[in-house]
């Protein structure tokens, strides 16, 4: 989808795409991507003596994949406040939907702005995380 101008949108627009069967591989590129290292998100072995049945994703992975909701629909630049709250764990084979709603549009000193909801859900409709952002024409 090409960048669309903050103005031309209005509330209950939709934007979304889904990341299907999640692995471990991800999950240590992303390690190494963001230096966490913590072997809950890598050992089998570590994961089960902490009492889980495998690793999971970090939340910070969700999130930043997430990011390209707001990113990919309006452009980088536009990107004023990004909030994320985190509700689950995101586990190997999970299917993932991450989407953006226009929540509001308004206008302050001559500028389109949007407030968006976003959310990552799981194949099950968990949310893992829930989100808002802010966009905003340059």
């Amino acid at each position: 989808m090409s960048k669309v101008a903050i103005s031309s949108v209005k509330e209950g627009d939709e934007y979304s795409f889904t990341v299907n069967d999640f692995n471990r591989t991800q999950f240590v590129k992303y390690a190494g991507g963001g230096g966490d290292f913590n072997p809950i998100h890598h050992d089998q072995t570590f994961a089960e003596k902490a009492g889980l049945e495998t690793v999971f994703g970090m939340g910070l992975l969700t999130a930043g994949i997430l990011s390209r909701v707001p990113v990919e629909w309006f452009g980088p630049t536009t990107v004023h406040k990004y909030n994320v709250q985190f509700r689950e764990r995101l586990w190997p084979g999970d299917n993932v939907e991450f989407k953006g709603v226009v929540a509001k549009t308004y206008e302050k000193e001559g500028v389109a702005y949007a407030d968006l909801a976003l959310s990552a859900t799981n194949q099950d409709g968990k949310p893992l995380i829930l989100s808002t952002a802010t966009v905003r024409d340059q």
